[in-house]
C-alpha cells in the first residue's frame, strides 16, 4: 500500500500523517478488523509504528479494540462527510438526480475517480434489489464500470498510462474488457461520444449508462449514471429515453457547478 506525495517538497511532507492514513486505509470490507501484525503486513510499516498509530486512533475515537483486534468506528465517516460538505455536490446534484429517478424508474449515482477505483459520492437507488450493495463511499474498479470508464476517458495520456501501470485488469464477467489496447480504444470512443453504455462488465445482469459532469473550467470532475438490470435496458430505450435524460441531467448539474464556482476539483 502506497500514497503519492505528488512531488511535494520533502521539507513540507509529514510522514507521520502519511503513515496514519495508510493504517486507516488498511481496513476494508475484506479486513474489517486487524491486529497490529496484520495491519503492519498490509501497510508495510513496522509493528511498533502501527501499534502507536492504532492506539492514537483509538484514543481519538476513530478506532476501537477488543483482545488485540482493532476496528474503525463510525467517527471515521466524519472525514468523508467533511469532503462531501466542502464540495457541496450532494446539495447541488440531488434535485436533478431525484428527477432523473422519477423519469426513468431506475437508480442513479455520481462518482469520482480515486486512483484506479471510483468512489460513490451521491446515490439515489430504487427499491429494486441488485446483487451489489452500493451506497455513498462504496468503491468499484473503474475499468469495469460505466462511470469509471467515463472518468478514465477524460484523463490525460500520462494519467492513462499511470492507470494502466497501477491496475490489474481482471475479468468479472465474460463481457469485462481486460485487453489494454481494447480498453484504450473504448476510452477514446467514449471521449468522442460523450457517454458510454456498459453491459454486464462488472456483474451479470447489471448494465448502466454514464456521462461526464464538468466544472466551470470544463474539466470532467465526476460522472453520473443510470443503472438497471440488463433485462430492463435495451438499445431502443437507451436511444429514445434514457440517454437524452441522462445527458440533460449531467448538463444541468454541470451548469449548477459552474454557477456555484465552489467546486473546481473533486
Amino acid at each position: 500500500m502506497e500514497l503519492s506525495n505528488n512531488s511535494i517538497n520533502n521539507a513540507d511532507f509529514i510522514q507521520s500523517l502519511e503513515r496514519g492514513l495508510l493504517v486507516v486505509q488498511a481496513f476494508s470490507h475484506e479486513n474489517p478488523t486487524l491486529t497490529v501484525t496484520e495491519a503492519a503486513k498490509i501497510t508495510g510499516l513496522s509493528r511498533p509504528a502501527v501499534r502507536r498509530i492504532l492506539l492514537t486512533l483509538e484514543s481519538l475515537g476513530f478506532a476501537t479494540s477488543e483482545e488485540g483486534h482493532f476496528s474503525l468506528t463510525a467517527r471515521v465517516l466524519s472525514l468523508g462527510y467533511s469532503y462531501l460538505s466542502s464540495k457541496n455536490i450532494w446539495e447541488i446534484a440531488h434535485p436533478h438526480m431525484r428527477k432523473l429517478v422519477e423519469q426513468t424508474g431506475e437508480s442513479t449515482s455520481i462518482s469520482v475517480l480515486d486512483g484506479t477505483d471510483i468512489v460513490y459520492v451521491a446515490r439515489i437507488p430504487t427499491k429494486r434489489i441488485m446483487a451489489i450493495s452500493l451506497e455513498v463511499g462504496s468503491k468499484l474498479p473503474a475499468y469495469a464500470t460505466s462511470m469509471g470508464q467515463v472518468l478514465l476517458a477524460y484523463l490525460s495520456p500520462d494519467e492513462k498510462e499511470q492507470f494502466f501501470n497501477e491496475t490489474n485488469l481482471q475479468s468479472f464477467t465474460k463481457q469485462t474488457v481486460v485487453d489494454p489496447a481494447a480498453l484504450l480504444a473504448r476510452l477514446d470512443q467514449i471521449k468522442k461520444d460523450g457517454w458510454v453504455f456498459v453491459e454486464q462488465q462488472l456483474e451479470e445482469g447489471l448494465s448502466s449508462l454514464a456521462a461526464p459532469i464538468r466544472n466551470h473550467e470544463g474539466k470532467t470532475v465526476a460522472a453520473i449514471n443510470i443503472s438497471s438490470h440488463a433485462d430492463r435496458i435495451n438499445s431502443e430505450l437507451i436511444e429514445e429515453k434514457f440517454l437524452p435524460l441522462l445527458l440533460q441531467t449531467a448538463e444541468q448539474i454541470s451548469s449548477d457547478l459552474s454557477k456555484s464556482h465552489r467546486i473546481t476539483h473533486l
